[in-house]
Order: C-alpha cells, then sequence, then structure tokens
C-alpha cells in the first residue's frame, strides 16, 4: 500500500539524544525493530534526531510528532535535509499539533512551507477532515488509540496507496487485571484531551465508557497477555488495512525503556 519500507511492526517510545536512549536504540536495532517513532511528548528536540541516526546504522525514525506550533517549518525543513545528506531514508517527518480555531488552516500553512517531500511526512491525524488532509498532503497517516475498526474507517479515507501506521498500547503481561490496570492508567490520561475525546467518541466509547474505562474499552485500545497474544491482537489492525504497527510497550513504571520487552516480542513480532 506504500513505499516506506516499515515493515509490519515497529516501536513507539521516547528517546533523546543520550547515552541511554542511544543504547535502547541499538538494542531496538540489534533485535531487528525497523523503525522507532519517536514519541512526541518526550522528544527534547530536533538535535536528538540527530544523535540518534548518528549512534544507529540502519534504524529509521519518524518524529510521532512534532508540534508544529513548536517547531518552525524552517527547523524541520534544515533537519531533513541534514539527515537526508548524511543517512538518506533514515527519517520521517511526523507532523501534527496544530491547536487553536482553525488547525487544519494551520496546519496546510505550515505544509505549505516545509521543504520535506510529501513521500517523507506523515501527519497525526485522527478525525476524517486530517485523514483527509493526511491523503491529500503526505505520505499517510498516524493515529493513536485507535481500533481495528478504526483502521477499517480510516484506510477508507487515505485510499489504497497511502501509509497507515497506527500506535497501539501493549502491555506484556499474562495477569488480566494488572495489565488492564496498566493500561488504564494510561489511557485515562487521553480521556482529558479534547481531540482524543472526541475521537473515542467516533469510535463508539461513550462519556460514561470514557469515565469509568471498562474492560471491553481497555481491551479495545490495549493488547496484552503473551507474545502470541499480543501479535494477534495487533495483526487485527493490518487485517483491517494498516500497514504497520508501531507497538508502543508500557510497564507501569516510568524512566528505563522497555528492551527487555521488546527483546520478549521480538521473536514473535519480527519472525
Amino acid at each position: 500500500m506504500t513505499n516506506h519500507q516499515f515493515g509490519p511492526f515497529g516501536i513507539t517510545t521516547g528517546l533523546d539524544g543520550t547515552a541511554e536512549s542511544i543504547a535502547a536504540a541499538q538494542a531496538a536495532e540489534a533485535l531487528g525493530y525497523p523503525v522507532v517513532w519517536l514519541s512526541g511528548g518526550a522528544l527534547p528536540g530536533l538535535q536528538a534526531i540527530t544523535d540518534l541516526v548518528a549512534g544507529t546504522a540502519t534504524i529509521k525514525y519518524v518524529s510521532g510528532i512534532l508540534a508544529v506550533v513548536k517547531y518552525s517549518a524552517a527547523e524541520v525543513s534544515a533537519a531533513y535535509a541534514s539527515l537526508e545528506a548524511t543517512a538518506p531514508g533514515r527519517f520521517t517527518a511526523g507532523l501534527g499539533g496544530a491547536h487553536g480555531p482553525q488547525p487544519l488552516a494551520t496546519l496546510n500553512a505550515y505544509l505549505d512551507e516545509v521543504d520535506v517531500p510529501v513521500e517523507r511526512r506523515v501527519l497525526a491525524a485522527l478525525g476524517p477532515r486530517m485523514l483527509k488532509l493526511a491523503a491529500e498532503r503526505s505520505a499517510g497517516a498516524y493515529p493513536f488509540l485507535t481500533t481495528a475498526a478504526y483502521a477499517a474507517e480510516a484506510r477508507k479515507v487515505l485510499g489504497p496507496e497511502k501509509l497507515l501506521a497506527v500506535s497501539h498500547l501493549v502491555v506484556v503481561e499474562p495477569d488480566a487485571d494488572r495489565a488492564r490496570a496498566i493500561a488504564r492508567d494510561t489511557i485515562s490520561f487521553f480521556t482529558n484531551i479534547p481531540g482524543y475525546v472526541a475521537s473515542l467518541k467516533r469510535q463508539g466509547f461513550s462519556d460514561r465508557d470514557q469515565a469509568e474505562l471498562p474492560d471491553h474499552m481497555i481491551d479495545a485500545l490495549a493488547a496484552w497477555g503473551t507474545p502470541a497474544d499480543i501479535k494477534s491482537k495487533l495483526t487485527e489492525h493490518l487485517d483491517a488495512g494498516a500497514d504497520h504497527v508501531a507497538v508502543n510497550v508500557i510497564t507501569g513504571v516510568t524512566g528505563p525503556q522497555p528492551v527487555d520487552q521488546w527483546r520478549t516480542l521480538a521473536p514473535v513480532l519480527l519472525a
């Protein structure tokens, strides 16, 4: 469906330019993961991407996402040009974070200015209008906190040729109560953000669902269990029309990168 060679599974995580983060990226690369989607909330700046690329050999990176209200089009264009000169093909600009009364107009204007090829930029799209913009002005869409049913609908909007890469929460934990508690804690944060509230409503989760976070909602939005269980859940996105799933491992503990969990999943996801 797309010329992006990301494979079916990659990683979503927050990495910066520190030695610890570079070591984690090197571990992901050694395990065979083809791409890291860099979490927007943890991304400290464009220099971090340059440092990560320089500290690894082949793994690709996508900013997921660079907020267009924080990083100017000139800054992103310069970073892309520099990385393309030194490590061609290893960085794709994930863009989004347009806030205010006219987010589509803000993002459209930014795309007019940024000097990154259409095929090397993706948009953090959730709603149908943003998905349409992603189809028209980028390589595709990178949604988060969505179900497999959403992937099917997004594919209809994007068309057959555009990239649909979804970021999905994963808890490597076979105990249902513990796994759901970890996932519920993360999901609860997003049910206070208007854009995600609206997206979850479009996906059929009521105000009550979003307030109470029942098991059926957690199970739809987070994969948990054994590696085989997790792969089965993630594959639902691929079967529904997604090209790629970025595996967003959460552990309930802040700080260290989940390298052990990446290692546990790799033989199943990358087989």
